[in-house]
């Protein structure tokens, strides 16, 4: 049984992983973006796209801090710092890559000549988008956003250095096993919550495995 503040983290980690996945429009545009290898860019924009990938999660907390922080150029209007939206917004940079890279398979695996026979019948770019590309990719896309709120569940640097670790509002479950471990004898509630995110991380995996087999029986019927 889980005690109530045991409870109170896991709901934080939940809402915060939520919101983080608001980004999944933007990750959808991007990975087809991508997945055009005659787009103008396309170099650019993929190291962009998979910068939060590559820097130090800390060093991601720490410009987003710089940019919306209370003395960043953007602080005084958004006010993120510090707040349980900042934790989803460093989270959400954070898995960004992750879903843009699943979602991009997904694309890149669609058959080109399915787009073509559309644009022949007289489908426009967003028809054979939102009727062909965007149905074929779905299995791809839900598979990649499970996982990624399963990656959002565990995200530590960049969301304990743009909105702290604060409890009730900002502590997530990798943050609670941080906080416990700095207390005197905190060894054993720091082993359930590691327990319960391992527990949580799992069930995500298995739940987009368990999807994508499901669409790939589908769609070979």
């Amino acid at each position: 049984m889980l005690t109530p503040a045991e409870m109170e983290i896991l709901a934080t980690s939940f809402v915060v992983a939520a919101k983080a996945l608001l980004v999944l429009p933007l990750a959808i545009a991007a990975a087809f973006a991508l997945s055009r290898p005659r787009l103008p860019g396309r170099l650019a924009l993929d190291g962009f796209v998979h910068l939060p990938m590559i820097l130090p999660p800390v060093l991601v907390g720490f410009l987003l801090l710089m940019l919306l922080g209370r003395q960043g150029p953007l602080g005084g209007v958004l006010h993120l710092a510090f707040t349980q939206n900042g934790a989803a917004l460093a989270t959400a940079v954070m898995i960004f890559p992750l879903l843009v890279r699943s979602i991009r398979l997904s694309f890149e695996a669609t058959d080109p000549r399915l787009l073509d026979a559309a644009a022949m019948l007289g489908a426009g770019p967003w028809d054979r988008f939102l009727t062909v590309a965007l149905p074929l990719a779905l299995p791809g896309i839900v598979a990649g956003a499970v996982t990624a709120f399963a990656a959002a569940m565990g995200e530590f640097g960049a969301v304990i250095t743009f909105a702290a670790n604060i409890p009730g509002v900002t502590q997530t479950l990798p943050l609670a096993i941080y906080a416990v471990l700095q207390q005197p004898g905190g060894e054993a509630q720091a082993m359930r919550l590691a327990a319960l995110s391992l527990a949580l991380a799992l069930s995500g995996l298995a739940v987009a495995e368990g999807f994508q087999y499901w669409a790939r029986r589908r769609l070979s019927r």
